[in-house]
C-alpha cells in the first residue's frame, strides 16, 4: 500500500454524472424556503430550550453578544459550505467536500466524525424530548410509570447512589420497575416512539418530511415570537430592565465560559446540505438556505436570552435546564410555561427529524464510493429515499436511547461537528479558482495577505500571558494548554502561508475560529474523540480501503 493511495480524490467533475448512474434517484422537491426551514427545523432545538441557561448564568446578558460571535464564526463557515455545495451538487456533506480536496482517508475520517454530529447528537435530543414530553403528560394529568419515562443506566447509577447515601429508595425507578428474565425492565419509551416516528417520516419521503419540518417551524417561530412579545411586554410594564444592568457581570471571560453552551446551540446548519440531491437547484438555493437559517436562528437567539435575562436576574438560571419555562413559572405564568414545553417537544421533533434525513444520506455517498456495503446506497422503489440507511439509523439511534445515561457529554457532538467545519474551510483553500457564473453562488474573495498576520499579531498579543505560561512550564501543563499551544502553531502557519500565498480571507477566518473553539473543549473528550476515530479507521483499512471504487480504477 503507498501512502499516495490514502489521499486518492475525485474530481469535482465526476460527481454530477455519478450521482445519476446509480439506477433510481432521489425525489428532487426542495426549494430555498424548504432548505431554510430545513436548517432552522436543525438549529433551534435543545439550545435554546436548555443551553441558553448556563450560558445566560455564566455571562450575564452580555451572553447575547456571544451567540453573534459563535454565528459570524458559523456563517464563515456557512459560506464554504456554500461554495462547495455550488460546486458539488450531490449528497454527502463535509464527507463529500472533503473527499474531492483532501482525499480518501480524511473523507471516511469526517463521514465517520459526522456519527457523532447526527446519531449521538440525536440520542440526547430524543432524551431530552422525553422528558419535556412527560411534564405536558403531567399537566394533563397523566402519569407514566418512572421506569417507563428513563434509560436503563441513569435509573440504576441514581438507584445505586441513593444506597450509597442512606436515601429512602421506595418510589425510585430502580427499586419499582417489574423484573423480566431477571432484569429489571426499564425504557426510555417516549424517547424509543419518537424515535420511531421520526424515522418512519424520514423512510417514507422527503416530500412528507419536508412539510411535517416546515409545519414544526412555522409553529415554533409563532411561540418564540409570542414568548417574546409576553417577556418583553413584562419587562418594560414591570420595570425589570434593570435585571440587563450589569450587561457582563463577570466580564468577557463569564461571557466565554458559555462558548459550549452556544456553539451547541448552532448544531445543525449544515445537515441541510447532506439534501443536495434533493433540491431543485441546488447552485442557487443551498447557499441561500444555509444563510438565511443561520440569520434568523441569530436574531430568535439574541432576542429570546435578552428576554429572559430582562425577566429575572441572570443569577437565577444556576442549574435550570429549562431557561425558557422556568422563567414563566417562577413568575407564576404557568399556562405560557406550558406552551413554552410544548415548543420544546415540537422543537426537538424537528431536529430529530432533519438528523434522522442527513445520516442515512452520508452514509448513501460513503456506500456510493465503495467504502461502506453497497446496500447502504440502496434507494427505495416507492418512497426513492436511502430506506436501508434510513432503518439503520433508527437502529442506531433507538436502542441505545432506551438505556444511556441521559449525561452524555455534548462535548464529543461538538468535537465532531467542529472538526467537520475546520475541514471544510480548509477544503476551499484547496479548491481551484473559476469564473463567476450567473445564478451560481460565489465565495467572496478578500486577499488575507495582510490581514490575517495583523489578526494573529492581535491575538497573540492579548493572550501573552497564557501563551508564556504555557511555554514556561510545557513539562507540567496539563493536555489543554498542549492544545493551545497546537492553536498558536496553527495560527502562526495560517498567517506566513497567506502572505506568502494571498489565501481567501473568509475560509482562513472560518478555519481558526473552528481550531480555537475545538482547543476549548475539554482535553478529556478528546481522548474519547481519539478513541472512536481508531475504530473508525480500523474499519476503514479492513474494509473501505480495498473495496473503494477509486482502488479499481
Amino acid at each position: 500500500m503507498k501512502i499516495a493511495q490514502l489521499f486518492r480524490q475525485k474530481p469535482i467533475e465526476t460527481l454530477a454524472p455519478e450521482s445519476d448512474s446509480h439506477g433510481a434517484s432521489l425525489h428532487k422537491t426542495l426549494g430555498v424556503k424548504d432548505l431554510t426551514f430545513l436548517g432552522i427545523a436543525a438549529v433551534i432545538g435543545a439550545g435554546i430550550f436548555s443551553t441558553i441557561g448556563s450560558a445566560a448564568y455564566q455571562g450575564g446578558p452580555g451572553v447575547s453578544i456571544l451567540f453573534i460571535i459563535t454565528a459570524i464564526t458559523c456563517g464563515f463557515t456557512a459560506l464554504c459550505y456554500a461554495e462547495f455545495a455550488s460546486r458539488v451538487p450531490v449528497s454527502g456533506s463535509a464527507y463529500t467536500y472533503s473527499y474531492v480536496t483532501f482525499g480518501e482517508v480524511i473523507a471516511w475520517i469526517i463521514g465517520w466524525a459526522l456519527i457523532l454530529e447526527y446519531a449521538i447528537g440525536n440520542i440526547v435530543v430524543a432524551i431530552s424530548w422525553s422528558s419535556y414530553f412527560n411534564n405536558i403528560l403531567q399537566a394533563v394529568n397523566i402519569q407514566l410509570p418512572d421506569w417507563l419515562t428513563i434509560g436503563y443506566q441513569p435509573a440504576k447509577i441514581a438507584y445505586e447512589q441513593a444506597i450509597a447515601e442512606g436515601k429512602d429508595i421506595t418510589g425510585m425507578a430502580y427499586h419499582v420497575a417489574p423484573n423480566l428474565m431477571g432484569l429489571k425492565l426499564i425504557i426510555n419509551l417516549p424517547a424509543l416512539l419518537v424515535v420511531i416516528f421520526v424515522t418512519w417520516l424520514a423512510y417514507i419521503g422527503i416530500k412528507e418530511s419536508k412539510n411535517s419540518a416546515n409545519a414544526m417551524v412555522w409553529l415554533k417561530i409563532i411561540i418564540l415570537i409570542f414568548v417574546a412579545f409576553v417577556g418583553l411586554g413584562y419587562i418594560f410594564s414591570q420595570g425589570t430592565a434593570d435585571n440587563w444592568s450589569p450587561f457582563l457581570p463577570n466580564g468577557m471571560t463569564g461571557v466565554l465560559r458559555g462558548v459550549s453552551a452556544v456553539f451547541f446551540a448552532y448544531i445543525g446548519f449544515d445537515a441541510i446540505s447532506t439534501t443536495a440531491e434533493e433540491c431543485k437547484n441546488p447552485q442557487r438555493d443551498l447557499p441561500r438556505g444555509m444563510i438565511y437559517s443561520l440569520v434568523i436562528c441569530t436574531l430568535i437567539y439574541v432576542v429570546t436570552t435578552l428576554v429572559i435575562t430582562g425577566m429575572v436576574s441572570y443569577k437565577e438560571f444556576a442549574g435550570v435546564t429549562d431557561p425558557i419555562a422556568f422563567v414563566f413559572e417562577k413568575l407564576n405564568m404557568q399556562r405560557i410555561g406550558f406552551v413554552v414545553s410544548v415548543s420544546a417537544v415540537v422543537a426537538a421533533t424537528s431536529v430529530l427529524l432533519v438528523f434522522q434525513l442527513g445520516q442515512p444520506r452520508i452514509w448513501m455517498s460513503m456506500s456510493r464510493d465503495g467504502l461502506l456495503p453497497r446496500r447502504f446506497a440502496s434507494i427505495h422503489p416507492k418512497y426513492k429515499t436511502p430506506g436501508f440507511s434510513t432503518i439503520v439509523t433508527g437502529f442506531l439511534v433507538g436502542i441505545p436511547v432506551v438505556f444511556i445515561d441521559d449525561l452524555l457529554v455534548t462535548d464529543l457532538t461538538s468535537i465532531g461537528t467542529l472538526f467537520a467545519f475546520f475541514l471544510v474551510c480548509g477544503g476551499v483553500l484547496l479548491l481551484p479558482r473559476i469564473e463567476k457564473e450567473p445564478g451560481k453562488f460565489n465565495l467572496p474573495y478578500v486577499n488575507g495577505k495582510y490581514i490575517i498576520p495583523v489578526l494573529v499579531a492581535v491575538f497573540l498579543y492579548f493572550s501573552r500571558d497564557r501563551t508564556q505560561a504555557a511555554v514556561a512550564n510545557i513539562g507540567q501543563e496539563a493536555y489543554q494548554e498542549v492544545l493551545f499551544l497546537f492553536f498558536i502553531l496553527l495560527a502562526l502557519s495560517m498567517a506566513v502561508l497567506s502572505f506568502l500565498r494571498n489565501f481567501s480571507l473568509i475560509p482562513v477566518l472560518g478555519l481558526l475560529s473552528c481550531a480555537y473553539l475545538m482547543i476549548e473543549i475539554p482535553a478529556k473528550s478528546w481522548l474519547v474523540f481519539f478513541g472512536w476515530m481508531a475504530v473508525g479507521l480500523a474499519i476503514y483499512f479492513m474494509y473501505s480501503f480495498g473495496n473503494s471504487r477509486l482502488a479499481t480504477k
